[in-house]
C-alpha cells in the first residue's frame, strides 16, 4: 500500500497533477464596495463605489496561496448628492483627477475558517500606500448558472482611518474611521 501513495505521488508530481491557482476575472457588475461614516454624532452616512477591475488568483485546494489584485476607479463614487461627490473629489479630499484608481493587491492570506480567511494586502488611495487587513470569506464556489463557468464569491470587511491617505478633512466632527464593507463576484478568466 505504501509502494502504491509513494508511486501516486511521484506520477502526480512528474506529470504536474498539482492544483495550482486559477486566474478569475472580476464581474464588476456584481462587485462593490459600501462603507459608512458619523457625521457630526447625528447620523450615519453611507458610499458606495462600484466598476471594480482585476483578477483572484484561486487555489480551491489551498486557499493560503491565491491572491487579489484588484482596482476600482475613483470617479465610480456614490453619495446619493451630487454636491457630497463634489465635495469628496475636491481638494479638501482627493483632489481627484480623472483615471485616478484605488487599489488592493494581497501580501498574504492566512485561513482562519472553513470559507473564512484574514487577507493582508496593500491598499493604495490617493497616492499612499498602506497595508490593510480584510476579514473574508468565501460565500459560494461552483458553477454559475446562467454564465456557465466556474464562479466565486466573497464578502470582506475591514476598518481604515482616512487620515492614514491623506483625505482626513474635518475629523473627528467626521469620523476618522470607515466601516468598509466589500462583495465580490468573480467568474473563471477565458
Amino acid at each position: 500500500m505504501r509502494t502504491a501513495l509513494i508511486a501516486a505521488a511521484v506520477t502526480m508530481a512528474a506529470t504536474g497533477a498539482v492544483a495550482a491557482p486559477e486566474a478569475y476575472t472580476l464581474d464588476s457588475s456584481h462587485s462593490q464596495v459600501m462603507f459608512t461614516y458619523e457625521h457630526l454624532g447625528y447620523s450615519t452616512t453611507h458610499n458606495m463605489l462600484a466598476g471594480w477591475e482585476g483578477e483572484i488568483m484561486f487555489d480551491a485546494d489551498d486557499p493560503a496561496a491565491s491572491s487579489v489584485d484588484v482596482s476600482i476607479p475613483l470617479a465610480s463614487f456614490y453619495t446619493g448628492w451630487e454636491k457630497r461627490f463634489e465635495h469628496l473629489m475636491g481638494p479638501d479630499f482627493f483632489d481627484a483627477k480623472d483615471g485616478d484608481m484605488i487599489n488592493f493587491k494581497s501580501t498574504a492570506i492566512e485561513v482562519t475558517g472553513d470559507d473564512e480567511a484574514i487577507i493582508t494586502g496593500d491598499l493604495t488611495m490617493n497616492g499612499i500606500t498602506k497595508s490593510v487587513q480584510l476579514e473574508a470569506e468565501l460565500n459560494q464556489h461552483g458553477q454559475h448558472p446562467m454564465a456557465g463557468k466556474d464562479w466565486l464569491g466573497f464578502d470582506a470587511e475591514t476598518t481604515i482611518k482616512r487620515s492614514d491617505f491623506g483625505v482626513g478633512a474635518f475629523a473627528p466632527n467626521i469620523s476618522d474611521e470607515l466601516d468598509v464593507e466589500i462583495s465580490i463576484e468573480a467568474g473563471k478568466a477565458e
